[in-house]
């Protein structure tokens, strides 16, 4: 084994680890949103408002990111924009109303869309040294992070722990296991005549249609994520622990549906495993919309979590093979479904406020559908996958 090898292998562990970090925060986030709710005193529709500032704050600094790894290098870039994402956790809890909680989770969503555009440039990277595929597994970890961050919630929530002593350890403890494990990914700098990236520049047009599969799932992930304890406890009338554990199994479901998705995708390719996921997520969203009780509408979750687990790895995975740009068609592809993001909370709430939330998971239901009609995209492709394997 040589030693750029052993190099990449230990990157590519690394690179899993920065993603684990990455999702912890998110998870944490997510169960404690019904407490930060009524901390802060604001509606269901003032909660959906302030929903949409974490992925305005993420598309605007988005494009920042590659010109920071330009300047400084993919090591300590990606270290110093993990730190500041993990420390961010610490801000929506302590907002005391709508306008600071507001500005709170710009800067939360600022930092998250930089840290995130960086970790799945080095882990496209990554993937292309090894060649094989390895992008699933990686949002398969970042899974497993949201997971781990929304068991501790869960637990924090049934032990009426404030989110402010929760949110406070957790971002400290998570700063520092990212600044350990940044360390070890690979540390790349531009050529000494490469000019910066821009600043801001738009997405390739190839990745415009990928970047709208990526839309429908990450929609229907920020809805599960952001509104499933929600949704239990105005809907179905459940305890804040059965709520916030609605949030957990729906991360546990992502996280071992990434997890194994790289095989299926071996095995079926991305539009086969995008058309079939669609399904899965449709058939999940209408078990929630009619669920009589909480367990079924958990069930219902669980399956949305698992239709929509591949789709946003694989449209990375497709926007790194449709230029020479790598990093800059993953991050037009990053921004559009970040947009997602920042119209999916805003959309959910707006129509709880006007009817209920049963109303709103019909749209993430009508979304879902969306990815088995326009799995097609996923082909699109101007140079081989890892291994030489188109999509099919």
């Amino acid at each position: 084994m040589t030693d750029d090898t052993t190099l990449v292998r230990r990157s590519r562990y690394a690179v899993a680890a920065v993603f684990c970090v990455h999702g912890a925060v998110t998870g944490s986030f997510a169960t404690r949103v019904p407490w930060i709710q009524e901390h802060a005193g604001v509606s269901a529709g003032q909660l959906g408002l302030a929903l949409a500032f974490p992925a305005l704050g993420a598309a605007l600094m988005m494009p920042l990111a590659a010109r920071v790894s330009h300047r400084f290098g993919t090591r300590t870039a990606l270290r110093g924009l993990l730190a500041l994402w993990t420390l961010s956790l610490i801000l929506p809890s302590f907002a005391p109303g709508l306008l600071t909680l507001c500005a709170a989770l710009l800067i939360y969503g600022g930092t998250a869309g930089m840290a995130d555009v960086a970790m799945n440039a080095l882990g496209v990277e990554v993937e292309h040294r090894l060649k094989k595929s390895i992008m699933s597994g990686l949002h398969g970890l970042w899974s497993a992070g949201a997971l781990i961050g929304s068991a501790v919630g869960t637990v924090a929530a049934h032990a009426n722990l404030s989110a402010q002593v929760h949110h406070v350890v957790a971002a400290v403890v998570l700063t520092v296991v990212g600044a350990v494990v940044c360390q070890f990914v690979l540390n790349i700098h531009p050529e000494e005549d490469e000019e910066p990236p821009a600043r801001f520049a738009l997405p390739p047009k190839s990745a415009l249609l990928i970047g709208a599969v990526g839309f429908c799932a990450v929609f229907a992930e920020g809805a599960s994520l952001d509104w499933s304890a929600v949704y239990l406890r105005d809907i179905l009338d459940s305890s804040a622990g059965v709520a916030a554990a609605a949030t957990t199994g729906f991360a546990l479901t992502m996280a071992i549906a990434r997890i194994t998705g790289d095989a299926v995708v071996d095995r079926f390719g991305a539009v086969r495993t995008v058309r079939w996921s669609g399904v899965v997520a449709t058939l999940g969203g209408l078990l929630v919309v009619v669920a009589p009780n909480a367990i079924v509408a958990m069930a219902g979750f669980g399956l949305i979590g698992i239709g929509i687990a591949v789709v946003v790895p694989l449209a990375f995975a497709a926007a790194g093979r449709t230029g020479d740009n790598a990093s800059q068609a993953i991050a037009g592809v990053a921004t559009i479904t970040y947009a997602s993001g920042l119209v999916a909370p805003s959309i959910i709430g707006g129509i709880a406020q006007a009817s209920n939330l049963t109303i709103s998971f019909i749209v993430v239901t009508a979304l879902a559908a969306c990815l088995a009609v326009f799995a097609r995209v996923l082909a699109t492709s101007t140079r081989t996958a890892p291994g030489g394997v188109l999509p099919r």
